[in-house]
C-alpha cells in the first residue's frame, strides 16, 4: 500500500470515530414550534417544492383530525406527528409526498391505500390535494390515533425532539 492512500485511509477513520463521538456526546434537542416548521419546510424544499401544497394540506389534516397530536422530527430528521407516541410521518419526494404510518401493518385499510413491505410502516403515495381530501386518508389517521391511546409506545420507540 502507498503511503499516500495509507493516510487517506487512516484520516477516513479518524474524521468517522469523531463523528461517532459527537453524535454520542451531543444530546437530542427539543425544538421550538418554529424549528419544527422551519424543519418541515426544509423538507419541502429538498424534494419537489411544487409538492408544498400537498405537504401543507396533509399537517392540517393531520392537525384537524387529531386535536392533540404535535408536529416533531425523529432522530433521522424526518418530520413525524406525535399522538402516545409517532403516529404518521412525511417525506416529499421528487414526483409524489410519501404519507406513512409507524403501526401500518397494525391497522385494518379497508380502503386499499396502504403500500410497501416493511415490517411495521406503511405509506401513501399523494401527488395532488385532491388526494388528501380523501375521506379514507382521515380515517387512516384516525385508526393511527386510536391505536397509539389504546397501545401507546414505549418510551424507547417515542420520538427524541419535540414542539
Amino acid at each position: 500500500m502507498r503511503v499516500s492512500s495509507r493516510r487517506a485511509v487512516l484520516a477516513k477513520r479518524k474524521t468517522r470515530k469523531a463523528k461517532k463521538t459527537l453524535k454520542e456526546k451531543t444530546p437530542a434537542q427539543s425544538l421550538s414550534s418554529r424549528g419544527v416548521e422551519r424543519v418541515f419546510d426544509a423538507c419541502v424544499q429538498r424534494g419537489n417544492a411544487a409538492l408544498k401544497p400537498v405537504a401543507d394540506e396533509l399537517r392540517r389534516l393531520v392537525r384537524k383530525t387529531v386535536t392533540g397530536s404535535r408536529e416533531t422530527i425523529n432522530p433521522w430528521g424526518i418530520p413525524t406527528f406525535d399522538f402516545y407516541g409517532p403516529i404518521c410521518f412525511l417525506m416529499v419526494g421528487r414526483n409524489h409526498v410519501t404519507f406513512g404510518f409507524t403501526r401500518g401493518t397494525s391497522r385494518t385499510d379497508a380502503g386499499g391505500l396502504l403500500e410497501g413491505t416493511g415490517k411495521n410502516l406503511r405509506h401513501v403515495k399523494l401527488k395532488v390535494v385532491e388526494q388528501v381530501r380523501d375521506p379514507k386518508l382521515r380515517k387512516l389517521i384516525l385508526e393511527a390515533a386510536a391505536l397509539n391511546r389504546e397501545t401507546p409506545l414505549t418510551p424507547s420507540m417515542k420520538v427524541k425532539q419535540a414542539i
